[in-house]
């Protein structure tokens, strides 16, 4: 899909950077149906290509800041030659610098938070409140929880599921469906019907 093809899907303005990052690389951009479990992601593809995807679903300025996230990898991977982490130092710098360079796409009120933002990406988008806040991903009951804020062997409910928290690893958590007894892994903010 070329970038002008994108332009349904973007706020006004963006376009000129897109064109600066995309360079002359070949990217494959797939613009997808919505899916809970991610917003988009990047894969460099055998035949040296790069191939991104994009929920549809996606407001311009979120599907703008997702874009960016994607296309910092495939210049940080490019960059550096791939010799780097998905989401470590060389990403985050150069995911903020084109944050704040293109800061003017996004709406006056949206600004200041994607400044902050930038200051010190995060890998997910669920990781910044503000963000998350703004562009209201998901309208969630009152009585919801983060996985993060339960403890070892609290039960929840997700998807109408019910799910026991076995252990915590570094960062995600290892949870066992209790009618199946499969082991799932958690992000630490995803959202949970806690069970008292």
């Amino acid at each position: 899909m070329s970038v002008t093809l994108l332009e349904k899907y973007l706020p006004p303005q963006s376009l000129p950077y897109l064109k600066d990052w995309f360079g002359n690389h070949s990217i494959h951009i797939k613009v997808t149906r919505g899916r809970s479990t991610k917003l988009g992601d990047y894969r460099k593809m055998p035949d040296g290509s790069h191939q991104i995807t994009i929920n549809s679903t996606l407001q311009p300025h979120l599907f703008f800041f997702v874009l960016t996230h994607e296309l910092a990898h495939l210049i940080a991977f490019d960059r550096f030659a791939g010799k780097i982490t998905a989401h470590g130092t060389e990403w985050k710098k150069i995911f903020g610098e084109m944050l704040q360079d293109s800061i003017t796409v996004y709406a006056a009120e949206l600004q200041p938070i994607i400044f902050r933002f930038s200051q010190s990406p995060k890998a997910s988008f669920m990781a910044s409140p503000e963000l998350v806040r703004y562009f209201h991903i998901e309208d969630y009951e009152d009585e919801s929880s983060y996985v993060d804020d339960l403890g070892l062997q609290d039960r929840f409910i997700y998807r109408k599921k019910t799910y026991i928290i076995e252990q915590k690893l570094k960062k995600n958590y290892i949870c066992v469906e209790l009618e199946t007894g499969k082991k799932y892994i958690f992000k630490p903010l995803a959202r949970v019907q806690k069970i008292s």
